[in-house]
């Protein structure tokens, strides 16, 4: 796993400009049965994909805290969502509250989640390839695949099956 997590990058690189073509039309003119074709090609990854061995999502970036998430979280460490807030987050240049710092905190040295149970709900959704209405997340999917191994093959396989 680590090696493939190594050459993603430069895997997905090369694939950019033909992602951001696929992508392009897939927007102007979505296949009826896509979000059904996503549904299908996600769960089909993921029984292949134990996101334990990778975790390089956890690794190189860091996820969006709505104010539900640090509610939520803060709650169960039994702080103030300020508190919260003051010891884990900062806002970034999009005015969004993220992880001060990369890997995540909250990743154990085995990938385990120590926050699984009450993770971000872009923890929860990541790699959003079975979210609805697929086509509107093109820009964030084709960060994701240089990220995500598993969004990287998933996406592979829809160009090959529509």
């Amino acid at each position: 796993m680590q090696e493939i997590i190594k050459n993603l990058p430069k895997l997905a690189k090369d694939k950019h400009n033909e992602n951001k073509k696929y992508f392009t039309k897939l927007k102007k003119k979505p296949p009826r049965n896509l979000d059904y074709v996503m549904q299908k090609l996600h769960e089909a990854e993921f029984k292949q994909t134990n996101c334990l061995d990778c975790a390089n999502c956890c690794k190189t970036t860091g996820p969006l805290f709505t104010d539900k998430d640090i509610g939520r979280i803060a709650k169960y460490f039994k702080l103030r969502p300020q508190q919260f807030i003051e010891q884990y987050l900062r806002i970034d240049e999009d005015k969004d509250y993220v992880l001060q710092e990369v890997p995540c905190t909250f990743l154990d040295a085995d990938n385990y989640c120590s926050i699984y149970d009450v993770r971000p709900k872009a923890c929860r959704e990541f790699p959003h390839t079975d979210r609805k209405k697929f086509q509107q997340i093109s820009n964030l999917t084709l960060k994701n695949v240089a990220i995500c191994p598993a969004a990287f093959n998933i996406v592979e396989a829809l160009k090959k099956s529509l």
